[in-house]
């Protein structure tokens, strides 16, 4: 499956922690990441989900596949700015937001409004969004939700 991960592009060491473990625990699953491609959390699951030998997407807002962190294994540039955050959703079969700000929230909406199932670790609270406390219960709620087994 395709999981979307959403952050915050600005994070302290103990959300990018977390949000390796995240793309670590994705990786390990067999899912592939889908983000956002730049620093933050977006770089923190890539590097987790690369450590583990994973496939990374990542949807840039800019025109330029170099502006990938260097751990985004297929980068795709848009040129589209936050209007990209459309895409980021809506490839990933589910979604897990980890921290984050006003594209964050932007994304959430969009996830939700297409229907995608969406866990949240320190984000936003917002109804529809499964507020869970560590990336093994992020990744176990996308899975169950979304019908699919590791």
């Amino acid at each position: 499956m395709h999981v979307s991960v959403i952050g915050g592009s600005s994070i302290p060491p103990a959300t990018a922690a977390i949000a390796e473990e995240l793309g670590e625990r994705l990786a390990k699953r067999g899912h592939t990441v889908v983000c956002g491609g730049l620093g933050g959390v977006m770089e923190a699951v890539c590097r987790g989900a690369s450590a583990a030998d994973g496939e990374t997407i990542g949807i840039l807002p800019t025109d330029r596949r170099a502006d990938a962190n260097p751990y985004v294994t297929t980068p795709i540039a848009t040129g589209l700015g936050h209007a990209r955050n459309a895409l980021v959703v809506l490839n990933g079969d589910a979604a897990i937001a980890v921290d984050g700000s006003h594209g964050t929230l932007s994304e959430i909406g969009l996830a939700l409004a297409h229907g995608r199932a969406v866990a949240g670790i320190d984000t936003h609270d917002v109804d529809g969004v499964e507020a869970v406390e560590t990336p093994g219960a992020a990744v176990d709620y996308v899975e169950n939700a979304a019908g699919t087994e590791p």
